[in-house]
């Protein structure tokens, strides 16, 4: 079986590095120059970054910082954030991300997953889709940063995007996102034995406790984590750092 990897998500506004809650009020926590070589101290898999307000003001892809952050990075990364065309996919890996991560473009523009896909490869191209529960118990996808709630059911679009040529899908519960109280993991499980490709699950990852019952109950293929490399303690104070999960403590 493949090692899972826990996969700390880095959000990008104004250059800057942010994280909030439910995808609302979110805090400045510093450069992400200074995330970069700690995460690179920790020699950390995997990276993804995500330009939290470019799907919301229709900008492209900050060129000169994925440049910036490749030169920093020591592991492979993600850049996500104002992709809608596949030449922007083709410039962003070009300057030196490994994957892209495409979002609210993959609902709107769903060939753009086909043609990123046959043209760079599946291996590059990460679906992201954010959620929230209804009323009803029912799931819909939100685009635009959390902004905006679509018809559209999270399983069902996983399935699609997959077929289309994803390689990867990054799953967000919008409602557990920042708030440390675990994944949804009965959710993520479904999709997980449903979608034919790896699952990173994210939102609501609090404690390595929670990156265990995630790793050994949903059969994600990797965790997303952000508050928790990003936070310390109950006040929430900015402590950029990486969790340890003993290789013992995951099912094989």
């Amino acid at each position: 079986m493949a090692a899972k990897r826990v996969i700390p998500v880095l959000l990008i506004r104004n250059q800057g590095l942010w994280k909030g809650r439910r995808f609302r009020s979110h805090k400045y926590v510093g450069d992400p120059q200074n995330a970069l070589r700690v995460f690179s101290e920790k020699m950390v898999d995997e990276l993804v970054m995500l330009n939290i307000e470019a799907s919301v003001k229709k900008t492209g892809p900050d060129i000169r910082l994925i440049e910036r952050v490749a030169n920093e990075c020591y592991m492979p990364f993600a850049f996500g954030g104002g992709i809608r065309t596949v030449e922007q996919v083709g410039n962003v890996l070009r300057s030196g991300a490994e994957k892209v991560v495409i979002g609210t473009a993959a609902l709107k523009t769903p060939n753009l997953i086909n043609e990123s896909a046959r043209l760079f490869g599946s291996q590059s191209i990460v679906v992201s889709i954010d959620y929230k529960e209804t009323l009803f118990n029912k799931r819909r996808v939100y685009i635009y940063s959390g902004n905006k709630r679509t018809k559209v059911d999270p399983l069902r679009m996983a399935i699609e995007m997959s077929r289309r040529g994803a390689g990867e899908i990054l799953l967000t519960s919008i409602s557990k996102e920042g708030m440390g109280g675990g994944l949804d993991l009965k959710f993520l499980e479904e999709v997980a034995m449903k979608v034919g490709v790896p699952i990173i699950g994210g939102g609501g990852v609090g404690s390595v406790k929670d990156i265990i019952e995630g790793m050994n109950t949903t059969g994600l293929s990797a965790i997303a984590v952000g508050s928790l490399v990003t936070f310390s303690g109950p006040h929430r104070s900015v402590l950029i750092n990486y969790p340890l999960v003993s290789p013992a403590e995951v099912d094989d």
